[in-house]
């Protein structure tokens, strides 16, 4: 898959609100494929690559459940998708349907009179009562049922006008937030399900109960080097983690880690929305190739190649790059990543090109390569 946009948050107005909602889409390319196509509904699809389960560098991007529940997950090659699920429709990535699809999405959460905070693809944020206040609920803040009430209005809202399902989590932060929608997609798969269950809420009054429990890897950013190292002293457990003292996080994780895993645990997070359309620090283009290269004009070529795909993208925009970056991965799965200033800022190749031909020889090329990706690092606008 290509990766072609990099997000970032930094620098962006931000407010704060009393109920933060998470809109996930469920899984999302293999939805938008069944809007075109509905003789895929309830049958397994396998959405990556170029759609040819025997390419073995390619992976799955998405699954519908029932693949889902043969075993084939995001990331498995694609040989192994079949193996596992020999049945199953493949097809491949259309990049530029599913931002298609997207956009009209998260255009209906904007119709909703709510900020949006667009997280990529298939999942945004929306604040609600900003200052506490918001004239849909009577100018005072909304009651857990009225926001309850409010989210299905806006999953009804999505699916009327994009045929796409969706979850919504809905709480007082976006860690949380995100967490209630897992239970969510978890509550839908059930055969009884009911539409409403498309909605939840996590928040002070069944957070120890159902997170409690829970390993520390469910926690939102807890990922497995931090869940190794704490279930390394015990800790395997939310409730556990709660009972660590903050000063000892600190100690073994720094102060920033450790603050942020007291308050984590505890149900804490960010309750801020950014106010203003994000702006892209830099675009990318990556790329996993049929067969290794082996020689370094092999790899100039290649890296040339992405540069001038990317150059394209930040032209279209009007924007004008200043670095460059140039990512290697290995046969082995060793990634390297080298950035380099341009001269000057431009969008000429006459400046990209010699950039990326550096920084392509200030790389040893000991093994054959599997992935590269070029970055041009843009100015602000």
């Amino acid at each position: 898959m290509e990766r072609v946009a990099e997000r970032t948050e930094r620098d962006r107005p931000s407010a704060r609100f009393r109920w933060l909602l998470h809109i996930d889409l469920d899984q999302f390319q293999v939805s938008a494929e069944r809007l075109r196509r509905t003789d895929l509904i309830d049958i397994a699809v396998i959405v990556g690559g170029d759609g040819d389960p025997s390419h073995g560098r390619q992976v799955v991007t998405c699954a519908s459940y029932e693949a889902r529940a043969a075993g084939v997950r995001a990331g498995l090659p694609m040989p192994a998708a079949k193996k596992k699920c020999p049945d199953a429709v493949f097809l491949p990535l259309d990049m530029d349907y599913y931002t298609q699809v997207s956009t009209r999405v998260m255009d209906v959460l904007r119709e909703q009179g709510y900020p949006v905070e667009v997280w990529g693809f298939d999942e945004a944020y929306l604040g609600i009562d900003g200052g506490g206040i918001d004239a849909s609920a009577g100018g005072r803040p909304h009651e857990r049922t009225e926001i309850v009430a409010l989210a299905d209005r806006i999953r009804r809202a999505v699916s009327d006008a994009t045929g796409l399902p969706c979850c919504l989590g809905v709480s007082d932060n976006k860690q949380r937030a995100k967490a209630a929608a897992g239970f969510a997609k978890a509550a839908v798969r059930s055969p009884d399900a009911a539409a409403e269950d498309r909605v939840f809420v996590l928040d002070d009054v069944n957070w120890a109960e159902l997170m409690g429990p829970r390993p520390c890897r469910d926690l939102w950013s807890v990922g497995p080097k931090t869940a190794a190292k704490l279930a390394d002293r015990g800790i395997d457990t939310v409730d556990r983690l709660q009972g660590v003292a903050r000063d000892d996080l600190v100690e073994w994780f720094g102060p920033s880690q450790g603050n942020w895993l007291y308050v984590l645990c505890r149900g804490g997070g960010d309750d801020a929305i950014a106010v203003e359309p994000w702006i892209a620090r830099s675009h990318s283009r990556s790329r996993t190739y049929p067969e290794d290269l082996t020689d370094r004009e092999q790899v100039r070529a290649a890296a040339t190649e992405l540069a001038r795909e990317v150059r394209e993208q930040v032209m279209n925009e009007g924007r004008v790059p200043f670095r460059v970056g140039l990512t290697v991965r290995t046969s082995t799965f060793y990634t390297r990543t080298k950035m380099r200033k341009m001269a000057e800022p431009s969008t000429e190749f006459a400046a990209i090109g010699p950039v990326v031909d550096g920084l392509v020889d200030a790389f040893d090329l000991d093994r054959p390569v599997r992935l590269l990706a070029v970055r041009l690092e843009l100015l602000d606008v």
